[in-house]
């Protein structure tokens, strides 16, 4: 098992997945292969009576969650379907039992839609954040649509505040890497930089800082937006609905759908979203960045912060 682990985490990064998300799967197996040790199962032996033994070890003796039970089923297919593809197991035991024992793959996520605010809603948990730091992070997810971890990833050096425009590190999911905001934000964005000269000790070229004067990290971004979030009642941290919730890519789900409500073309939410545009007639449609940043101006919402 330990083998096929390490070959199928190598194959991950293969595949250019995420590097927190090659961990995750590899802490995830290592799990699964303890509770096959302890069964004396071997890898390619497991069956439905294996994996529902291995449900209710999760549930019972781990206090799984639901959302804990996805992501460990998920890992596990996309690890038996290498599996198959290198010809070590003949099928992929998981769907079938994650359909019917797993009630979230089942109901295909009905009821757990992530919440969408209002403008009104976001603009006063933005406003209730007193931290300047706190206050550009949250503005930014909400004006730019970008993910958690682009937001981590940007140097001072990627932000052009004449043009107001950022410059994404290249991943494998984005295809444009340019993206657009607002006065509003560089006006936040302004006074965290000023803010941030006196704390920038240690020399760092990030854009945020953690209170080590360190990249502020992905728990520390989470931890930003949850806390504004509940302060104004719009997080629930203790439901397993994710209406209840709300975490930093709520803020990328708040951008596409007020853009879209505001009237912006669909191929230039794509475009800011770095979506793939999978028409074959989209690879010839190459969109302006001027009139992409034009009409962002236009319809980005205005929240008075």
């Amino acid at each position: 098992m330990d083998r096929l682990m390490e070959d199928f985490l190598v194959d991950c990064g293969l595949r250019d997945m995420a590097k927190l998300s090659v961990l995750c799967y590899g802490y995830t197996l290592k799990q699964f292969s303890q509770y096959l040790e302890d069964q004396k199962v071997n890898v390619s032996s497991v069956d439905r009576k294996v994996l529902k033994g291995f449900i209710e070890h999760l549930r019972q003796e781990k206090k799984a969650k639901p959302r804990t039970l996805d992501n460990y089923f998920s890992c596990l297919s996309s690890f038996y379907d290498y599996l198959v593809f290198e010809d070590a197991v003949n099928t992929n035991p998981i769907p079938p039992v994650r359909k019917r024992y797993l009630k979230r793959y089942k109901n295909n996520d009905d009821g757990h839609r992530r919440q969408l605010i209002s403008v009104e809603a976001m603009a006063q948990m933005i406003n209730s954040t007193l931290d300047i730091r706190d206050r550009a992070v949250i503005t930014l997810l909400a004006k730019t649509g970008i993910r958690r971890h682009e937001l981590i990833e940007l140097d001072l050096s990627d932000v052009d505040l004449v043009e107001m425009k950022i410059r994404l590190k290249p991943t494998h999911k984005r295809t444009n890497r340019t993206v657009f905001f607002d006065d509003e934000a560089s006006f936040i964005l302004r006074r965290w930089l000023k803010i941030r000269e006196g704390q920038n000790t240690k020399h760092s070229p990030a854009l945020f800082l953690n209170s080590e004067g360190d990249r502020l990290k992905r728990r520390g971004v989470h931890n930003i937006v949850g806390t504004a979030a509940v302060r104004v009642g719009l997080h629930n941290p203790n439901s397993e609905m994710m209406e209840d919730r709300f975490s930093p890519h709520c803020c990328r789900h708040w951008f596409t759908t007020h853009l879209r409500r505001a009237g912006m073309r669909r191929e230039f939410i794509q475009e800011l979203r770095g979506d793939s545009r999978k028409e074959a007639i989209d690879i010839y449609d190459h969109i302006d960045l001027k009139e992409l940043k034009e009409a962002y101006l236009a319809a980005i919402p205005q929240l008075g912060i």
